[in-house]
């Protein structure tokens, strides 16, 4: 038999290579002869750089970056040398993990560390650029980074602007003389599941805002300054996309990766699995295992266990979801490509139990699949 294991991590608990791993193991218990593919995934959001290098023996690399609020911060990036890929994401240098829950202020929070980023890996010889955009401490429409990548932002004195959204309402003037040149020569995808254009009422800073720190007051001045700076990017650049889908995501840097650097947005989960190879993994095989911590209707907006399974439909190959929990609605995904989802948990525990517990529990499930599995041979 061949089985394909491609899960995403479970939040809080275990990696997807170690839920894969614990999966594997419980598969071996049944089927020992059997040919276990391992395919950790992600769906562009925390785990995306972990998941790629574990498939494709890539580099982990640390480069020192200026934080979200100017605190320098060390943060971690991927290398791919055999075909020169940076995989990068913003929550390692932008993050809403990096900033306290009573510090976070998304008027001045800025996305400089995530351009400094940018340029270590165009200092490495990237000749492609994955940004996986989840988790974003900002709301400055991806400004910060571009100043870190040389395009000077003035007010009207002619001064720098400070860093922040809400300091773009003061923006003046944008002087691209000094941006980077070897920007043009590369390739830049965006792995994102948000949909949202930059301002107005489903915009940047109304949805995404009060969770960064905003106040109903500061959404509002935020959003006017986001229009502002998107007002003089149209001028500058000779283009306007704030009103394209994807533009709105973490707090707008998809709208400067677009305007500034010609990025294509692509769902999270579809970049992973092409850098993984999991189609070709899938081909043939006889069961795709997937899984995430919670299995609900979300899932069907681009998660993990979404993807796997278009991929497996269109192979013809059944699909069986883990996860830690089933959440309301997760029956939807049955006409999606998914066959049958289980919950880890065999009895009433506690989230700090099962999350501890999460390997035996994923063991165990794995097994009684294959178990069930043999039954149904046997019919």
């Amino acid at each position: 038999m061949k089985i394909v294991i491609a899960p995403d991590s479970f939040k809080d608990s275990l990696s997807a290579q170690g839920v894969a791993d614990a999966i594997a193991l419980g598969l071996a218990e049944v089927w020992p002869d059997a040919q276990l593919i391992k395919c950790p995934m992600a769906d562009g959001g925390e785990g995306t750089v972990e998941s790629v290098l574990a498939a494709c023996e890539g580099e982990l690399r640390r480069t020192q970056v200026r934080g979200p609020l100017g605190i320098s911060v060390e943060a971690a990036w991927g290398w791919l040398p055999h075909n020169h890929t940076a995989i990068i994401e913003m929550a390692e240098a932008s993050g809403l993990q990096l900033v306290a829950p009573g510090q976070r202020d998304a008027c001045v929070s800025s996305t400089f560390g995530t351009g400094e980023l940018i340029r270590a890996a165009l200092d490495a010889g990237a000749q492609r650029v994955i940004l996986a955009i989840g988790g974003s401490a900002t709301n400055d429409a991806g400004a910060g980074a571009m100043q870190a990548l040389g395009v000077k932002l003035f007010d009207a004195q002619g001064q720098i602007l400070a860093p922040g959204g809400l300091a773009l309402a003061q923006l003046a003037r944008i002087d691209l003389s000094d941006i980077d040149q070897r920007l043009s020569t590369v390739r830049f995808d965006i792995a994102a599941d948000v949909n949202n254009p930059l301002c107005g009422p489903h915009g940047a800073s109304a949805i995404f805002g009060p969770q960064k720190g905003a106040s109903p007051s500061q959404v509002e001045q935020l959003d006017k300054a986001l229009g502002h700076f998107a007002d003089l990017c149209a001028q500058a650049l000779d283009k306007d996309v704030r009103d394209e889908p994807g533009s709105g995501a973490a707090g707008g840097l998809g709208f400067a990766a677009k305007a500034f650097l010609g990025a294509q947005f692509q769902a999270g989960v579809e970049v992973v699995a092409e850098l993984v190879g999991l189609a070709d993994a899938v081909e043939g095989a006889d069961l795709v295992i997937t899984g995430e911590g919670r299995f609900d209707a979300q899932t069907l907006r681009g998660k993990t266990p979404f993807g796997v399974a278009r991929i497996a439909r269109e192979r013809g190959v059944p699909v069986v979801v883990l996860a830690g929990t089933l959440g309301e609605g997760y029956q939807e995904l049955y006409a999606h490509g998914i066959d049958a989802a289980f919950a880890l948990a065999s009895g009433p525990m506690t989230l700090e139990q099962a999350c501890s517990e999460a390997p035996r529990l994923l063991r165990e499930r794995a097994t009684d699949i294959a178990r069930v599995w043999n039954i149904a041979r046997k019919a």
